[in-house]
């Protein structure tokens, strides 16, 4: 089948949905190319974080990124082709992207790409999710699509229980890393930038007792909100890599974006917590828990208040920052 030419204004609108996706303290370290006809996705090694021992979050990033960008193609009438780590040598280079003409957009290719915008990072506690059995369904075979890369498991109550344990020694064996807190502070600084976590998607100390599963942000001193949802109540879901291969971690991030836009589209919110997975001795915890090597990411899922103010988007970096049309 002939690639086809994308104009850039179409090239422009589906990277700039793609850099929606989540990203480890909303890093985005991401650096997309247009040459010869190909979109090029590449690792930004600037915007890879010193305690992303291996760059491990980086390529999860980038994963989600790049199914985002899939999505949002498709949206446009354009199936995306995917050649994963084109240059053996060069591993920076995640993908190079050719697109082909579909023959109808459908108007579940549009819901999934609004879901790109309607999506956020929710840290608050959640109720529990309505018609998990129905959306459950649908998530897997929105994660079936990515291909054999990874694998999702939902967390009963005696995982979670360990999973909870599991947070609070992650936060317990950094107490004195000051690298780790240096590096959170500044992703959290309360100046407006184009990256990093606003306070306004923080949550105060009270807010955070309410969640087990969570990790620590530097406090804020927001009024304590969602009092009647109490506790969290999510679902917790664990999405490991089936192989310690470059593709497979990046494959976690594609199911990552599967997870939080079905999940969108269902009326769910969703929280992505990576810290259970950054330190040795709780990734064995989470791994003993799914009886999977290879924890990657977690994400709670549940139900936010439906008439709840929607929170301002999370900066992001302007285009052409992340995106460049090469001339060669």
């Amino acid at each position: 089948m002939p690639k086809t030419m994308i104009s850039p204004k179409v090239i422009e609108d589906a990277v700039h949905l793609a850099c929606r996706a989540p990203s480890y303290h909303n890093t985005q370290p991401w650096r997309w190319v247009v040459e010869a006809g190909e979109l090029h996705l590449y690792v930004d090694a600037d915007r890879v974080v010193a305690t992303d021992h291996g760059g491990r979050q980086a390529l999860i990033s980038c994963g989600a990124a790049l199914d985002h960008l899939r999505v949002a193609m498709a949206a446009a009438g354009h199936r995306a082709h995917i050649a994963y780590y084109p240059n053996p040598n060069d591993h920076k280079h995640i993908a190079s992207i050719s697109f082909v003409a579909i023959d109808f957009v459908t108007s579940g290719h549009r819901r999934r790409a609004d879901a790109i915008l309607s999506r956020r990072t929710d840290r608050l506690p959640f109720a529990a999710p309505e018609d998990w059995e129905g959306f459950e369904l649908m998530m897997r075979e929105a994660v079936g699509a990515i291909g054999d890369v990874a694998a999702v498991d939902v967390i009963d109550d005696r995982g979670r229980s360990e999973l909870a344990e599991a947070a609070s020694l992650s936060e317990a064996l950094r107490l004195y890393d000051s690298g780790y807190h240096a590096e959170m502070n500044w992703w959290t600084a309360p100046y407006e930038v184009s990256d990093g976590i606003p306070h306004s998607a923080l949550v105060s100390a009270a807010e955070s007792d309410r969640v087990d599963v969570g990790r620590s942000f530097p406090v804020t001193h927001n009024e304590e909100r969602r009092v009647g949802v109490g506790d969290d109540r999510s679902t917790i879901l664990v999405i490991s890599a089936l192989d310690d291969v470059r593709r497979d971690i990046l494959g976690c991030g594609e199911t990552l974006s599967a997870v939080l836009l079905e999940a969108t589209m269902a009326g769910l919110a969703t929280c992505t917590l990576t810290n259970l997975t950054e330190v040795a001795a709780t990734r064995d915890i989470v791994a003993e828990v799914t009886g999977r090597p290879l924890p990657q990411v977690l994400v709670r899922v549940g139900t936010a208040p439906a008439l709840e103010t929607t929170p301002a988007p999370t900066p992001r970096r302007p285009l052409s920052e992340v995106l460049t049309f090469s001339v060669a």
